[in-house]
């Protein structure tokens, strides 16, 4: 095992047992038998450590998002990657806070990569018709509250104590950005249609008998697809134009009746 690697798997593990998350560079060079210079060499300083410390245990996390095969249900895999965070952040909760610290002053690489992941299977999801928000927008709303909530439950556990309230969250904003199709069909078994999913011939943005007007989530669909496939007739000024119109279109807020 390199050096690097020595001082990665100590500082971890000192992170994990120390009873507030925190740890002191001292400590992690006396438990990897290494002097101070060889820390700061590798990681420049303790935030480095601490930083690295973050993406080295995220990144198994990240592994299954990493592996997933193209072709699957992007609403699934939301609502799974919802629950695989939370259950990330009740088995690791010193490294989630640490993860999610405001002394943390440049985000860790995995954690952008975990807000990009979230992007594309919302992109994936409006691609489809089943968004009613621009991705972007409904990344930074999911994205905040899964982590607002995570936060709550390894922070504050004895009053955060109902271990329904992370899949009730969940389910409050997937309502929040997804049509509502997507929350009142049932779950697809294997082989059938997901939830949400247009029948064929349909443009899978209907709202009938739901009394909300098609505009926003028509809006998110065209942007999306414009953007996976620009189109021709457009130059390239006028499609970036015109995909500031649609999202503005799909992030306008409904009037209060």
């Amino acid at each position: 095992m390199s050096t690097k690697a020595r001082i990665l798997e100590v500082a971890a593990a000192l992170v994990a047992q120390s009873p507030d998350g925190d740890v002191s560079t001292r400590a992690v060079c006396e438990a990897a038998g290494v002097g101070a210079p060889a820390l700061y060499r590798h990681f420049g300083d303790k935030e480095g450590l601490l930083s690295a410390v973050v993406d080295h245990g995220f990144d198994q996390y990240l592994a299954t998002k990493r592996e997933r095969g193209p072709g699957t249900d992007p609403v699934r895999d939301l609502r799974d990657g919802w629950d695989t965070h939370t259950d990330f952040a009740l088995r690791n909760p010193n490294l989630y806070r640490l993860m999610n610290s405001p002394a943390m002053r440049t985000p860790p690489a995995a954690a952008l990569e975990s807000h990009r992941i979230l992007t594309e299977d919302l992109r994936r999801a409006a691609e489809q018709g089943k968004l009613r928000l621009a991705p972007e927008l409904a990344a930074q709303m999911i994205m905040s509250a899964n982590v607002g909530v995570c936060l709550m439950l390894v922070s504050r556990p004895a009053t955060f104590d109902d271990i329904t309230l992370s899949r009730r969250v969940r389910d409050a904003v997937h309502t929040a950005v997804f049509v509502p199709e997507v929350m009142t069909d049932p779950a697809p078994a294997p082989g059938t249609a997901a939830p949400g999913t247009a029948a064929p011939g349909s443009s899978g943005t209907a709202t009938a008998g739901t009394g909300e007007a098609p505009v926003p989530a028509t809006a998110t669909r065209l942007g999306a697809l414009l953007r996976q496939t620009p189109s021709p007739a457009f130059t390239p000024g006028e499609s970036a134009l015109l995909g500031e119109w649609l999202d503005r279109l799909s992030n306008t807020a409904p009037e209060q009746p």
